[in-house]
């Protein structure tokens, strides 16, 4: 089924990451989830300590690889699953787990550049903080850049400072505006996680932080839905003062109002959580993956929207390398 939506040749309305890299690199692509073992900055005492206050024991790293093996071995074992299913992918290194820029350049040099070296590797995607970004790191990911296809996902969460405070992310937007400007000045792509349902933030607070975003040059997003998780300070909080937890129907209007925030170019790297199952205490809906995505779906058939369609377009179009 085709529709109008120029970065779609499916039903979707929303600029998907299987649509720009199966364009892009003419392949199915495959992302590999790595855990390197790094620590952050907002664990250890350099910026804060307890982490942000979501945050799993992994590290918002449940899927990667296990951090008892060395990467080469997550790498493979990984990939021979994906081999099965999609005999001609390529893949993409996913460094997800905690702060993956957070050490001496030479030790990030000891991480990357093996997994550079394996058969079928694109590129790789680096999850990070806006705060742990060196400008000796910045060097080294300007000359990765021109080597192989790098992504740097910074976690901005909201712009809102009170809830910034709040879920304890000890990084300001003005350093996050920064590193979004350094990174873009070296032509480095750039990814931003957002969660919608923050504890207190209203509708209209997390679509003012996709207004923001449209005005930053950006070249894709992340869009969770906040999780509830086991043995996290976020747990605590929500059995000592209970906040109002989004139901489907809330979250899948306010994702669709975001995306027609944002730019058509943008691409949408994720647009709902990945919870495990035995680690979730709300909301219990986020496990039907699928059906969060069919009912985006559907719902912008119905609404006959798409990305895009209210964002500010900026004259000079940012570049998406």
């Amino acid at each position: 089924m085709h529709n109008s939506f120029k970065y779609s040749d499916t039903n979707k309305r929303y600029h998907t990451l299987d649509y720009f890299y199966r364009h892009k690199f003419n392949s199915k692509v495959c992302k590999i989830s790595l855990n390197a073992g790094f620590s952050c900055p907002n664990l250890d005492g350099k910026v804060s300590y307890g982490g942000c206050i979501y945050c799993s024991k992994s590290g918002s790293g449940e899927f990667a690889g296990n951090p008892k093996d060395d990467l080469i071995t997550q790498f493979d074992s990984i990939a021979k699953i994906y081999e099965k299913k999609w005999p001609n992918a390529k893949y993409i290194a996913y460094f997800q787990a905690r702060t993956n820029t957070y050490a001496p350049v030479n030790k990030l040099k000891e991480i990357y550049e093996p997994i550079l070296q394996k058969k079928n590797i694109l590129g790789i995607n680096i999850a990070t903080r806006p705060d742990s970004i060196t400008d000796e790191c910045l060097n080294y990911l300007e000359d990765l850049n021109k080597r192989t296809y790098l992504t740097i996902e910074l976690g901005l969460q909201t712009i809102h400072d009170k809830t910034a405070k709040l879920i304890n992310r000890g990084c300001s937007l003005n350093q996050f505006e920064q590193m979004v400007t350094k990174l873009r000045e070296r032509k480095i792509n750039v990814v931003v996680h957002i969660i919608n349902g923050l504890p207190n933030e209203t509708k209209e607070d997390m679509l003012e932080t996709a207004k923001y975003l449209n005005k930053l040059d950006i070249q894709g997003i992340k869009i969770h839905m906040l999780s509830i998780l086991k043995d996290t300070p976020l747990e605590k909080i929500f059995k000592f003062s209970p906040f109002k937890v989004l139901t489907l129907t809330e979250y899948v209007d306010i994702v669709i109002n975001q995306l027609e925030l944002l730019r058509e170019e943008i691409i949408i790297h994720r647009i709902t959580g990945d919870p495990k199952k035995e680690d979730l205490i709300e909301p219990t809906w986020l496990l039907k993956k699928f059906i969060v995505l069919n009912e985006i779906d559907k719902e912008m058939v119905k609404r006959n929207t798409y990305q895009g369609i209210k964002a500010f377009h900026f004259r000079k179009p940012f570049a998406i390398k």
